[in-house]
């Protein structure tokens, strides 16, 4: 795996709010809430606790740790 190249920009709301609807979608998150406040609140499963991430970037970070530990837990397809 190549390492990817720092990002040029910080995470827009926008980007944030796009990963949040995949992996809700997905179900790969209960519930992924933006507040006024710009931090995001995130449940893993409905009777899971409800975790706050400062902003978009954070919501992005966890993006890419489910994204990672899926492809590392499903099976080979060769």
């Amino acid at each position: 795996m190549f390492p990817r190249p720092p990002r040029s920009s910080e995470p827009t709301v926008a980007e944030a709010g796009a990963w949040a609807d995949v992996l809700v979608r997905q179900r790969l998150l209960h519930a992924a809430v933006l507040t006024p406040t710009g931090q995001w609140l995130v449940q893993d499963h409905p009777d899971g606790p409800v975790r706050v991430l400062a902003g978009p970037a954070d919501l992005l970070a966890l993006a890419a740790n489910i994204q990672h530990h899926t492809r590392s837990t499903r099976p080979e397809s060769r």
